[in-house]
Order: C-alpha cells, then sequence, then structure tokens
C-alpha cells in the first residue's frame, strides 16, 4: 500500500527534510569538537522526531487503509486491518 494524499506526502517529506538538517548538524557539531552533552541532547531531538514522524505517518496510513477497508468485505478487509496492526506493532 502507499499513501495516496498528496497532502500527507508533503507533511511527511517536511518532517523529514527537518530531520535531515538536523542530522546535518549535528555532523557540524562532531567536526566542530562540541561538547558531548551537546550532541547527546541533538541525537535525542532527532530519535524524537523520528518517532514523530512515525506515529503521524502510521495515523495516516492506518485512516487511509481502514477507509479501503470500509469498502472491503471478508478477506481484503481483514488483510487490510492486519496489516495496519502489524505497523502499529512495529512503530511502538
Amino acid at each position: 500500500m502507499k499513501l495516496e494524499s498528496d497532502a500527507a506526502k508533503e507533511a511527511l517529506k517536511v518532517r523529514l527534510r527537518r530531520i535531515e538538517g538536523q542530522v546535518r548538524g549535528v555532523q557540524k557539531m562532531v567536526d566542530d569538537d562540541r561538547d558531548c552533552r551537546e550532541i547527546l541532547q541533538q541525537l535525542t531531538a532527532i530519535r524524537a522526531a523520528v518517532q514523530n514522524a512515525s506515529e503521524v505517518f502510521l495515523r495516516t496510513y492506518a485512516k487511509e487503509c481502514l477507509a479501503r477497508a470500509d469498502h472491503s468485505d471478508g478477506p481484503d478487509r481483514d488483510a487490510l486491518i492486519d496489516d495496519v496492526m502489524k505497523m502499529l506493532v512495529k512503530v511502538r
């Protein structure tokens, strides 16, 4: 499955670009021999940003999958719901 909503795709890309900028910032901090505590603080922020992006992505994906499930029945619907549940377990 893939994201259908262009707005959702763009929102995810914005988040990913922000994370990419944070990672580049940490690389510069390492090159500049910045204090380890400062670097760790930024790495923690990156981890939180990635987790948040994953949760937002999953929420959007789940909504789209469940909307499709409303129009499906039987094994197709069950497969869609199982897929969403597997993704939820991976993100957590």
